[in-house]
């Protein structure tokens, strides 16, 4: 698959000279956003360490850029916590040179509501927080278009945004906000969308959302590296240990169904 400021562990992550964060074969550097998605990461750590003698060292980040500029310049050798379309779009943005080692999870996006309790309850003029990164807010505006509450010029643009609604019949007022900022607007406002990274440490569950993706989203997470490591054996190795019945047991554990399996 949302800037806020990175913590101190990211900021000392992205110092580090560019190549491989690691020249040991045997140990490298993965960064996650910090939350439950990073519980799941640990697993298979575990694994890649129990049966692979692989030593990873988790750096934790709490935006969504800056894990991406970390693999870019080798602060990283890999990363886990976004979907292709989102890559993509910051390799076409930042030129930067990264691939898909492997796949991990669907995390369906879902509409919160503090105030209304269906889609048909949002009153004409309703405020909308949406994520202000990219494919993350064209994906909330697909579904709302899918919903027949807009109509957007293009309903396969992954990058959509306000400016490409044709028709807001209902006049809804949207808002783009730091994805990681949205749990905290959601009493301020009648809707939000929030990534399921976001949503479950903020005891939303994806069952009480107003709508959200279905299992057969596009949007799977990946663990992405630069071009040219996706067959590094240490890569292969997390790789292999990601996807395993333990992790998709951890996930299950911690999203309660809201993260499903992208490589079965």
């Amino acid at each position: 698959m949302r800037n806020a400021l990175i913590g101190t562990v990211a900021a000392s992550a992205l110092a580090l000279t560019a190549g491989y964060a690691n020249a040991d074969q045997h140990s490298i550097k993965v960064g996650t956003v910090a939350g439950p998605e990073t519980d799941v990461m640990q697993v298979a750590v575990d694994i890649a360490e129990r049966e692979y003698g692989l030593e990873v060292e988790l750096v934790e980040f709490t935006d969504y850029v800056t894990p991406n500029a970390a693999l870019a310049d080798g602060s990283l050798d890999a990363n886990a916590y976004q979907h292709e379309p989102y890559m993509q779009s910051m390799v076409e943005d930042r030129g930067y040179d990264l691939a898909i080692a492997g796949r991990t999870f669907v995390y369906p996006i879902g509409a919160y509501s503090e105030k209304y309790d269906s889609l048909e309850a949002l009153p004409d003029g309703a405020t909308i927080a949406l994520p202000n990164d990219p494919t993350n807010e064209g994906r909330s505006l697909i579904l709302l278009h899918n919903e027949g509450l807009i109509t957007l010029n293009d309903p396969n643009n992954l990058e959509a945004t306000p400016l490409d609604i044709v028709e807001n019949p209902h006049d809804f007022d949207f808002r783009e906000i730091e994805a990681a900022q949205l749990p905290r607007v959601l009493p301020d406002v009648d809707m939000a969308f929030i990534n399921n990274t976001f949503a479950q440490p903020a005891g939303l569950n994806l069952d009480d959302a107003l709508v959200s993706e279905g299992p057969e989203s596009p949007y799977v997470n990946i663990i992405a590296v630069r071009a040219g490591d996706e067959d590094r054996e240490a890569i292969q190795q997390l790789v292999d240990a990601y996807q395993r019945d333990e992790v998709a047991a951890k996930a299950e554990e911690l999203f309660k169904g809201a993260a499903v399996p992208g490589w079965e």
